[in-house]
């Protein structure tokens, strides 16, 4: 398994954000849902490093959270919700800074396949600032997967994204699922319907549900996943 959580908690003060939670994850897409506030995002930025959990144990490609974080983040590609990008850079010189970040051999050839791939040739000697949302969140995913990571971990991918560019991003995300563990979060069910092929529910920090998509709608007798989402998270 390419991520292993075992007994992961993170405390806020009197809050606990994210309550003793255990999941793996291999290769394929994992949806990984939950309303608001739930721990999604908390347990995320633990497994990218950016934060330090409370107790328990979170390792990814076999290195530990805690004593092998730069091994972890060159395993690793993230796309926060936030999206945080260098505005004033053009967007190719963008993939040039990241490229040069990760050491990456041949970076020029990556680079332009990246871009084929994500479909930011038309607007790739643009400043980032003067793109779309929709064509940020495609600047967010290139560099992400640019030095070919074995984990994604994807808040809100699509997010501002139009009906073509969602289809484009879902291709891509099934295509990478094929040999890459991902960790996808979103509010969107269809989306999840789409491209997943194993759901994690989280509520108020604890994991309600872990199953198949598939063994999710048996055993709920053929509910939709939007049903199933909001009888087990109480809204």
């Amino acid at each position: 398994m390419s991520i292993r959580v075992e007994g992961l908690t993170k405390i806020y003060g009197a809050q606990k954000a994210v309550d003793n939670i255990t999941f793996s994850a291999g290769p394929g897409v994992l949806g990984f849902l939950g309303p608001n506030g739930a721990g999604k995002s908390t347990t995320m930025k633990i497994l990218t490093c950016f934060i330090p959990q409370s107790n328990g144990t979170a390792e990814v490609c076999g290195y530990d959270v805690n004593k092998q974080p730069l091994e972890i983040k060159r395993n690793i590609g993230y796309l926060p919700e936030s999206n945080p990008l260098y505005t004033d850079m053009y967007v190719k010189e963008s993939l040039a800074f990241i490229a040069g970040i990760h050491g990456l051999h041949q970076p020029a050839k990556r680079i332009a396949d990246i871009i084929e791939l994500t479909g930011l040739g038309p607007e790739q000697h643009k400043k980032i600032g003067e793109l779309s949302k929709g064509y940020r969140q495609r600047v967010g995913l290139a560099q992400a997967i640019l030095h070919d990571p074995q984990v994604l971990i994807l808040d809100e991918p699509t997010s501002g994204l139009d009906p073509n560019q969602l289809i484009g991003i879902r291709r891509l995300i099934l295509d990478l699922g094929k040999t890459k563990t991902i960790i996808l979060s979103t509010h969107i069910m269809q989306e999840v319907e789409a491209v997943c092929d194993h759901v994690i529910i989280i509520n108020r920090g604890k994991i309600v549900a872990d199953d198949t998509l598939q063994q999710m709608r048996d055993k709920n007798k053929g509910k939709t996943l939007e049903n199933i989402f909001i009888g087990l998270t109480g809204i």
